[in-house]
């Protein structure tokens, strides 16, 4: 089973005139409400800082974009950019990890909105180590916050979870799962779009990379009530690069999914191919699932 690409790829290229998102844009999340995919997306331009841009679509395909930046970088641990997005909504308010990067590292920091537009910080997790790829669950388990995230100074790189009580002290951390050598994602792997409740357990997407560092995408199913434990993993990739807007760009042979939207009993899920250029794949939920029967 793999994920159908839009034939209107890319939906998102570089815009020149915009300074800032005039070289690449790429590893975007998006959110459904309201009738409306929200989507954001990781941009840089000529200073080789990332910044995070916005753009909106009645049908995710087709998106209206802002020309200014939405979230830029603040403070001495975002010196470099703020990377790759993913939000969720939990309550009335949205979330997002993205990570801080600076000469100190890379952080998994948060931050909030209810508008899209303006944002509040609201700090770093784990500010003492080298950390990406977060993504936090779209409800409470157990009357916890809970999350995925890739601490850098264990190997091989894992996929961890993390509890917490308030979103920014996190604990009973453990690892829940590891690169299998010699297989397509056999060397790193990391959470990419945050986790989709299904009847089934949670829906995780994340990226694999191989010896050969190409970037795919896979899914896995965690238990929904002990998201730590890790019920099915599908053997093969749900996506790879094949496309050229896929195979060739800043970093060549990457697809990397940081955003997945559930409507009408379809997933729209957001890549970005190549480090260049923003794309979307469908794939019927019910088709994904019989996956794990």
């Amino acid at each position: 089973m793999r994920l159908k690409r839009y034939q209107g790829n890319p939906i998102l290229r570089p815009k020149v005139e915009n300074e800032w998102e005039s070289m690449l844009v790429f590893n975007p999340t998006a959110i459904y409400t309201n009738g409306l995919f929200h989507l954001f997306y990781r941009a840089m331009g000529v200073d080789d800082i990332s910044r995070i841009g916005y753009a909106v679509s009645s049908d995710g395909f087709n998106f209206f974009r802002l020309d200014k930046a939405v979230f830029s970088p603040e403070g001495r641990l975002e010196t470099r950019g703020c990377e790759d997005p993913r939000v969720v909504r939990l309550g009335n308010r949205f979330y997002m990890t993205y990570t801080a990067y600076s000469q100190v590292g890379v952080r998994v920091a948060l931050a909030s909105t209810t508008n899209f537009i303006s944002w509040q910080r609201m700090g770093v997790i784990f500010p003492d180590i080298d950390n990406k790829d977060a993504v936090l669950f779209p409800e409470k388990i157990e009357g916890k916050y809970v999350m995925f995230h890739r601490p850098m100074d264990e190997k091989p790189l894992s996929i961890w979870i993390a509890y917490s009580d308030d979103l920014i002290n996190w604990y009973d951390q453990r690892k829940v799962m590891a690169p299998e050598p010699g297989n397509w994602d056999g060397v790193t792997i990391g959470a990419g779009c945050p986790p989709l409740k299904t009847e089934k357990g949670w829906l995780l997407l994340y990226h694999g990379v191989d010896e050969r560092a190409t970037y795919r995408l896979g899914v896995a199913l965690f238990d929904l009530k002990y998201p730590w434990r890790l019920l099915h993993r599908h053997p093969e990739p749900i996506l790879e690069p094949e496309e050229n807007y896929e195979l060739r760009g800043e970093v060549h042979q990457v697809v990397f999914g940081c955003g997945a939207c559930e409507v009408g009993g379809t997933y729209f899920i957001y890549y970005g191919a190549a480090d260049k250029v923003v794309c979307v794949a469908t794939i019927e939920k019910e088709g994904l699932l019989k996956l794990f029967n």
